[in-house]
């Protein structure tokens, strides 16, 4: 799978998601796109999933018809995801196209 970090993913995820093609928005050059700009650009470079710590995104884009699945993040500080890195792993690998799921990190 071909998975899109937003710019406030904590990177280190990275290392857990074996088997992944993994880059950053700010690695495609996208780092000033925002939101539905950002989910039109990787739709069309082919990736799969946008991992992103935006819990507002489904209120604030039309999600109907995108063919990328998204998963958020419910925290977005590192050593608290750190321990639940499975939760994070799980939905991504639970992830279909078009889908969207959230994480819960408690």
């Amino acid at each position: 799978m071909r998975i899109i970090f937003d710019q406030a993913t904590p990177v280190p995820i990275r290392r857990f998601l074996e088997g992944h093609t993994v880059r950053t928005a700010a690695q495609q050059g996208w780092a000033e796109l925002r939101n539905g700009e950002l989910l039109t650009a990787a739709e069309g470079a082919g990736f799969d999933l946008l991992l992103t710590t935006d819990k507002n995104m489904r209120y604030q884009q039309n999600l109907m018809g995108r063919k990328i699945a998204i998963v958020v993040l419910g925290r977005q500080q590192w050593p608290l995801l750190r321990s639940h890195i499975k939760v994070v792993i799980e939905a991504i690998n639970a992830a279909t196209p078009g889908s969207y799921s959230e994480a819960k990190i408690p």
